[in-house]
């Protein structure tokens, strides 16, 4: 089998999931969010847009309801011993062959938590699934038990995490050489993508961000590729991934001479990112780092300029998104502690200047000050 750990950690998750069963009276979890199975058992798949289902019993057992075409895919990546069948064909109600799964595990009157709040289950699926399950037993939405258990990382998994970010390091050093005028955005992002999977990575579980000119302005990857002007500016938010553990990074490059305003920005970008990071530390929340970041901005007059998040946890994800939650936005009483994944991200936008600036990057959790995963420093970059 290809599993990315070893069995004994798959086997300490497996009781971490039970033993938060047992403190929730749950009889059985319905799993549908692909990175709970990848995390529990090393199922490694893109299977989840269709319907499929990891049932976890009270006592461990497990049962995957899928489709033909990730038979093969689930015995050799994951676990996973038992694994049952649902049939396309016309008319086909996977929740149904679920319903009767489950009766055949004899859970029929239990209480049975479900994972709503994936895009492995979608609103078609999921209403299909309550229709079958009304009559079962007691359901309860437990969406976010096992987020919350990847939230903490394993030795094992920090050492992917580190992997990660030192493949997004090499993203940045193949991309630099090519930021010139003249330069075609998808031969930079051919460049960044090609140093991950060089160093053994993977494809991300969302498309980097590339922008130039007025599109370095945008959050989002968009169609449609440009070649940079003597004078310009380039945004990129991109990834490194290892076994689909993610290490996040983002810039704001500036091309030719720097504009005040380039300047102004940039400063208030380090200065909150710096800010970030000391409260980024055990005994303060998520919402206290978002509060780190906005009084930065608020002293610089950015405010109105600025996002209403900072940033969130990193692990491994799947199409179509790496972020994890918990989120930096305000009031989010979620704690800081030690050995989480957190990605910080400065993002500025001044659309009346047209001027972007961006700085961020990936940090390990300690039971001190944050560590930086990065070998970059927080300079502008200028080109």
């Amino acid at each position: 089998m290809a599993l990315h750990f070893e069995r004994t950690e798959f086997d300490a998750r497996r009781d971490r999931l039970v033993i938060e069963m047992a403190d929730r009276k749950l009889d059985a979890m319905l799993l549908f969010a692909q990175e709970s199975m990848y995390w529990l058992t090393g199922y490694d798949t893109f299977g989840f847009c269709f319907f499929q289902c990891l049932v976890v019993k009270a006592d461990g057992t497990m049962v995957l309801l899928t489709r033909s075409a990730d038979l093969r895919q689930a015995r050799h990546t994951s676990t996973i011993e038992d694994i049952r069948l649902w049939t396309d064909r016309a008319g086909a109600n996977p929740a149904v062959d679920l319903r009767n799964l489950l009766n055949d595990l004899d859970l029929l009157g239990c209480q049975i938590g479900v994972e709503y709040d994936t895009h492995g289950l979608t609103a078609f699926n999921g209403r299909r699934l309550d229709e079958q399950l009304q009559t079962f037993g007691k359901i309860v939405d437990a969406s976010g038990l096992i987020p919350r258990l990847r939230l903490f990382k394993s030795p094992a998994e920090i050492v992917k995490s580190t992997r990660a970010a030192a493949l997004a390091d090499d993203a940045l050093d193949a991309a630099l050489p090519l930021v010139r005028q003249g330069a075609d955005e998808g031969k930079i992002l051919a460049a960044m993508q090609g140093a991950v999977f060089e160093g053994g990575g993977d494809y991300p579980a969302n498309e980097y961000i590339i922008g130039s000119g007025p599109d370095a302005l945008l959050c989002r990857y968009k169609a449609g590729r440009r070649k940079l002007n003597k004078n310009d500016q380039l945004t990129l938010e991109w990834a490194g991934t290892f076994h689909h553990y993610h290490a996040a990074m983002m810039r704001t490059i500036v091309l030719g001479k720097v504009s005040k305003r380039h300047q102004e920005l940039f400063e208030a970008a380090r200065d909150a990112l710096v800010a970030v990071e000391t409260a980024m530390v055990p005994g303060k929340t998520f919402g206290d780092v978002f509060d780190a970041h906005a009084r930065v901005m608020e002293a610089h007059g950015l405010t109105r300029h600025r996002l209403n998040a900072c940033g969130y946890s990193l692990g491994a994800r799947f199409t179509p998104s790496w972020m994890d939650m918990p989120m930096f936005f305000a009031g989010n009483p979620e704690p800081i502690a030690p050995d989480m994944t957190l990605f910080a991200h400065m993002i500025i936008m001044d659309s009346e200047a047209e001027t972007a600036m961006t700085l961020g990057r990936t940090y390990l959790t300690t039971e001190g000050e944050a560590k930086p995963l990065s070998r970059h420093d927080l300079d502008l970059i200028v080109r």
